[in-house]
């Protein structure tokens, strides 16, 4: 490329233009600060959609932007084109309110945290910066992976990269690229300096690979349907990229990078995976490219070429039987290697081989090329030794079942896969929205826009999440929460994605777009939850690393030792080890696990509750005790009335209506309890006139001519209203720990009104749920008085009362259950109790359905406000644990057996491969089990 000099402009070495005044922009640019906001009303992903939308323009790109939902923080990266003034300026019209973050001397950095892309990381990066910079003084954008750490008076920023990597993640200094393919030179360069790295200039020469989350590259893998392929990527991808930067997910066929390469490098990847014998292509979600087309026909090829295999060695053998002398005598042929095999019966044995063999022998010849023994190439050999000694109808037999095993594998994976496919059905493709004009047409969802009316009608699945604006029905939420109960929907309700109408028609403003909604997040929760594997998974593979070269050895030792040293015969003792290999295939032992993992996962969906990994399936099971807060979770969260005291022979209609009267126009909670007790007794009370507010007392009022007062009990002692016995009932009130309103006229109390935070339906009943399924201690935390904390405590059978407790005090307070018992988990709402659910084994959001924050922050997420999922969840962790013992316990114990029976001369190879083809059949259906374990099975 040509440069044209008109002295803005040079030649770099790669041939690209650069802009001298762009790059002095940008040089400039990274000696700027970042800035670090404080947003009131920023805790979901809708409020970081607005603020992209609003900020992006402004300071040069969305790129430059990362957001903590749960702390509210925003960070800007350095960049010259707005000021403080200026961001904060256009963050008011979104209705939320901004402030900058740090004092005088801080300094304040961005990393790039790979690694970083859940709760779970931030709490353990939490507890390695802490102490060096302040917790206040950390914000983590999960969705980018990146970290915002402020410096205050010079601190030494070195230590970050070092704290950093105590938690087995790597950090990185991280500016966005702003910086064109056209532009990219000396600008780079800084870039580089910047980041510690030519990364940032890679990036900009060259089209950035689909990615999955931020700093990370994801490919669909064709091909990897069990461990042994997973080992086999990793041999021949993890020296490009490193083996620490490589995740698997088998369960979905995808291959996870965190590093964000080059085309070249991309390249690299697609040939180094061609070379396990798989194919890789961009991943995307739900896509169907060539590469997904290809697959599907490998697959149905693959099926059709065992049921080739089956039928050929059955008609080998039937020949065989009835030209050679009858079953018995083919059998005894087949095991014996007995030279009296009828050529048309070789013909078909081969065949039945070829066809098993199409897709083993490759994978086997590169595990001989690279001398890392797999279980295809213990088959091979296998077949190839059985053909050697003539044992034509066992090399026959061997070949088909092991092609069997293959496809029960892979057909396993496809039921757990379609169990979350099936998620993505729950929601309607098209939505019918309302026009101006009133009229109605049928839209995709995805091009619904956010505020759109949408009409649902009677029987219909709702298509997006959305606020009913108009109309009344009862919704059936089962798809989404598990609830077994329609809930009643009326206006001003929330409806989601994927449920189901009843009799009457909604009309419904959409709140989100399609893919935002709960169920889109639950459907992508699940579908990227078992790359997170559990610690059994870890061991089964970390065992069947070693398992397969131990039992090569073995064969060959079981083959050569007994002649050698005991004048065994040597076709005996071959053939024994023939069997030996055969036996020893892990098939079963390695697809037992991740199969079971999946399936306890979707039917842990189906019930309303989301595990975001296997790693988190697995600590219910192991829990000792259950940290609760308490509003929001023990209780609704919300006032209601409790008690009525009507004194001087008045009822209790009466003293509400008077009450109800005074509050109509409040918007006080405690007014909101008065007067939806009211609306249940269906009391009708017109607004008192000429009301007057007295702050933090209560309020005055005119009811046909007569003054009233609702007040506190300070205010009657203020005013001297009462008697001792008055104030006497309010204490008592007061101290079951309910707030006390009284309504008087004058000098004289009418009455008195009980109002408490209601208690969640069965609380006791699911506490005591709870305690059978084996949780020794539950204890509340709560930043509400004590008084009012063991009220609560005593009604619902807590064990503990922690109360008037600061969010460090609860992390404080979930440490020392810690180190008390072991295992705890932490239940609350998801945002405020977030430190706490951090610091706890396991973090349990309550009523995450429709709660971006919630299913973020938390390991597990119930997805309805149904306390009595904790205890199903704890069994449904035991129970996946069960089969999982019961699974790899069954696998070894076959394969013990069998190498007995054959050390003994007591098995032969086509019984040892039906051995091993049963176990994996009975593994994987045990496993499947999991998916429809229905809430009252414990």
């Amino acid at each position: 490329m040509n440069a044209i000099d008109n002295g803005n402009t040079q030649a770099d070495p790669r041939g690209c233009t650069v802009d001298t005044d762009r790059a002095g922009e940008e040089s400039a640019q990274h000696s700027a600060p970042a800035l670090l906001f404080q947003v009131d009303g920023l805790d979901c992903r809708n409020e970081v959609a607005v603020l992209k939308r609003e900020i992006g323009p402004l300071v040069g790109g969305e790129d430059g932007l990362a957001f903590d939902t749960t702390k509210g923080l925003m960070t800007v990266a350095p960049q010259r084109l707005a000021t403080a003034d200026d961001i904060i300026d256009r963050i008011v019209p979104t209705g939320m309110r901004a402030s900058l973050v740090a004092g005088s001397g801080a300094e304040i950095f961005l990393y790039r945290v790979h690694g970083l892309d859940c709760r779970n990381e931030v709490a353990a990066l939490t507890r390695e910066l802490g102490h060096l910079v302040g917790d206040d003084k950390l914000a983590f954008d999960t969705e980018q992976s990146l970290m915002t750490v402020v410096l205050q008076n010079g601190a030494d920023a070195s230590a970050i990269e070092e704290a950093v990597a105590r938690t087995g993640m790597r950090a990185e200094r991280w500016s966005p690229r702003r910086v064109s393919a056209s532009a990219a030179g000396p600008a780079d360069q800084s870039d580089d300096a910047a980041n510690g790295g030519g990364v940032a200039a890679q990036e900009a020469l060259s089209p950035p690979l689909p990615t999955h989350a931020s700093g990370e590259v994801v490919f669909r893998i064709h091909g990897m349907d069990c461990g042994d392929e997973v080992a086999a990527l990793k041999r021949e991808v993890a020296p490009l990229v490193g083996e620490d930067r490589l995740a698997f997910d088998l369960m979905n066929g995808r291959m996870t990078i965190a590093i964000a390469p080059d085309a070249e490098l991309e390249a690299r990847i697609v040939k180094a995976v061609a070379r396990a014998g798989m194919r890789a292509e961009p991943w995307s979600e739900g896509g169907m490219g060539e590469g997904a087309q290809a697959e599907v026909r490998r697959k149905r090829v693959q099926a059709w070429l065992t049921a080739a295999s089956g039928l050929f060695a059955a008609l080998g053998f039937a020949i065989h039987a009835w030209i050679g002398g009858g079953v018995i005598a083919a059998f005894e042929a087949g095991e014996h290697g007995v030279a009296a095999t009828p050529l048309v019966s070789k013909i078909l044995y081969t065949a039945a081989v070829i066809s098993a063999a199409r897709y083993v022998a490759p994978k086997a010849w590169l595990a001989a090329k690279r001398l890392r023994p797999d279980m295809n190439l213990l088959m091979m050999v296998a077949v190839a030794g059985a053909i050697g000694i003539g044992a034509w109808f066992e090399a026959a037999t061997v070949s088909f079942f092991f092609a069997l095993a293959l496809a029960l594998e892979a057909w396993s994976l496809g039921r757990a896969r379609r169990a979350v496919a099936a998620l993505m059905e729950l929601a309607p493709t098209t939505a019918r929205v309302k026009q101006e004009d009133g009229s109605e047409r049928e839209v995709p969802a995805g091009e619904v826009q956010v505020g759109a009316h949408i009409v649902i009608r009677p029987g219909d699945k709702v298509p997006l999440d959305g606020r009913v604006a108009a109309g009344e029905s009862e919704v059936n939420q089962a798809p989404i929460t598990g609830e077994s109960v329609p809930v009643f929907k009326a206006e001003g309700d929330d409806v989601f994605a994927g449920t189901i109408n009843g009799e009457g028609a909604l009309d419904v403003v959409t709140t989100k777009a399609a893919n935002d909604t709960t169920l889109a997040q639950i459907i992508r929760m699940v579908g990227s939850a078992q790359s997170r594997r559990a610690p059994s998974e870890q061991w089964v593979e970390k065992f069947a690393k070693i398992y397969t070269p131990v039992v090569m050895v073995l064969a060959v030792a079981v083959f050569l030792l007994p002649p050698l040293l005991m004048g065994g015969a040597w076709g005996v003792w071959f053939y024994r080890a023939l069997v030996l290999l055969v036996i020893a295939c892990p098939c079963a032992l390695v697809i037992s696990t991740p199969v079971t993992i999946v399936a306890a996962l979707a039917g842990a969906a189906k019930q309303g509750v989301l595990v975001k990994g296997g790693t988190h399936l697995e600590k219910p099971a192991r829990l000792k005790a259950i940290a609760m807060d308490k509003t929001g979770t023990l209780t609704e969260g919300r006032p209601r009335v409790v008690e009525i005291v009507p004194l001087g022979g008045r009822d209790e209609r009466e003293i509400l209506g008077l009450a109800a009267a005074l509050e109509a126009r409040s918007a006080h909670p405690i007014a909101h309890a008065i007067l939806a007790r009211a609306e249940e007794l269906k009391i009708a009370a017109e607004p008192a006139e000429g009301v007057q507010s007295i702050t933090g007392r209560g309020v005055t009022g005119r009811i046909a001519g007569r003054e009233l007062w609702l007040g506190s009990r300070r205010y009657i002692e203020e005013r001297g209203i009462g008697s001792d016995e008055v104030l006497g009932l309010a204490d008592s009130l007061s101290s079951a720990g309910r707030t006390m309103v009284a309504v008087g006229d004058g000098q004289e109390v009418l009455g008195l009104i009980a109002v408490a935070d209601a208690i969640r339906l069965n609380a006791k009943g699911i506490v005591a749920d709870l305690h059978r399924a084996g949780i020794r201690h539950v204890v509340m935390l709560t930043g509400d008085n004590r008084a009012t904390a063991e009220t609560i405590a005593k009604e619902t059978g807590i064990d503990e009362v922690r109360a008037e407790l600061l969010p460090a005090d609860k992390v404080a307070a979930v440490e020392d259950l810690v180190r008390r018992y072991g295992s705890v988990a932490m239940v609350g709402d998801g945002v405020n109790d977030a430190p706490a659910m951090g610091r706890a084994d396991l973090g349990i959001a309550m009523g995450a359905m429709g709660s971006d924050a919630a299913i973020e922050t938390a390991d597990v997420a119930l997805m309805s406000d149904d306390l009595s999922k904790l205890a199903w969840l704890v069994r449904h962790s035991r129970a996946t644990l069960a089969i999982i013992r019961q699974n790899v316990g069954f696998s070894i114990a076959v394969k013990l057996l069998f190498t007995g029976l054959t050390i003994a001369g007591l098995a032969s190879l086509w019984g040892a491969i039906a051995a091993d083809v049963g176990a994996s059949l009975l593994v994987v259906l045990n496993g499947l089990r999991l998916l429809n374990r229905s809430a009252d099975r414990s």
